[in-house]
């Protein structure tokens, strides 16, 4: 059987102190990468990459820019190569790395655009109200139902609906730890606070969404020569028009990724290739469609290791 693949690009979360390194080491092009995103955003992007601190790295507003331009890095190692993919998606922050992989947008044009929503998204709430965990082994509508009975003490939803068994809930602190009780009396197997410093995909990103809005319409965007899955619908997308709008909705809107799977299953995709830092997704993959084949590709030897199971 001819695999078919499936490109994936992560979101925040999968950061880490010296992500990047090893690519940057050995790639006069991808130090002009990071030297570029560098002299975009006025700040030392590999330094922080590769060096931290990570209480700054783990800060929203530079998650965002570090995490697409580590993993357009490796993504710059794969494209290079003979592995091409059907589709392509991201989680959430990811699905921009996705859309430049998909040649929707520029890299400089990318790097100004995730700084702008990582700031809008730190500017919407005050910093330390909010809160973001992921809770494990509770159903879907069990997690909603928390949702609903804790917002009798502020704003919390459903973020992330990433696999079967794993839902992230994100909002104001005092509702986000009390859904985390209901969830738990309801017979969550484990709630977890993640390295996320703002409540995205709710209600409470609607403001910084239509800050982003003026930004994203007044870029040149292109058709994609890749389909890509987005977070908002699941659903295919081909021309720039449809992927305005999608980005838009997206950040107070929960990411269905099982679903984004799901599709990208139903489209006849049997390998899926994570591309850049972690092995978040090829986690969740595993757990959405066992029988799918995953790697992730973050340095020169994870690809010889794709590479060589491929050829």
């Amino acid at each position: 059987m001819t695999p078919i693949f499936g490109f994936l690009f992560p979101g925040q979360g999968s950061q880490s102190v010296g992500m990047g390194k090893p690519l940057f080491d050995s790639s006069s092009a991808i130090q002009a990468l990071y030297k570029e995103a560098t002299d975009i955003l006025g700040y030392d992007v590999g330094g922080l990459c590769f060096d931290g601190p990570l209480e700054q790295l783990n800060r929203t507003e530079y998650t965002q820019p570090a995490l697409l331009v580590t993993s357009l890095a490796a993504f710059q190692l794969v494209n290079d190569g003979p592995l091409k993919p059907a589709a392509v998606a991201g989680h959430s922050l990811g699905e921009y790395t996705a859309l430049v992989a998909a040649g929707a947008l520029g890299f400089r044009e990318a790097v100004n655009l995730v700084q702008k929503r990582g700031n809008y998204m730190a500017e919407a709430v005050v910093p330390g109200s909010g809160l973001v965990a992921a809770i494990l082994g509770l159903s879907e509508a069990d997690v909603r139902s928390a949702c609903q009975e804790a917002a009798t003490v502020g704003i919390v939803a459903p973020a992330n609906f990433n696999s079967p068994g794993q839902t992230v809930i994100a909002g104001e602190k005092a509702a986000v730890e009390r859904a985390a009780e209901l969830a738990k009396i309801r017979g969550a197997k484990k709630v977890k606070s993640l390295p996320v410093s703002v409540p995205v995909h709710t209600p409470l990103m609607q403001v910084a969404a239509d800050r982003l809005k003026k930004d994203i319409d007044s870029l040149q965007w292109s058709d994609l020569k890749v389909p890509l899955v987005n977070n908002v619908d699941a659903k295919i997308l081909y021309s720039a028009e449809e992927v305005r709008g999608s980005l838009v909705r997206q950040l107070p809107s929960p990411v269905r990724w099982q679903e984004t799977i799901q599709a990208m299953s139903q489209m006849g995709i049997t390998h899926f290739v994570e591309i850049g830092p972690g092995k978040v997704l090829t986690g969740l993959v595993k757990r959405i469609v066992p029988e799918a084949i995953t790697w992730n590709v973050m340095d020169q030897e994870s690809y010889a290791h794709v590479l060589s199971h491929c050829s």
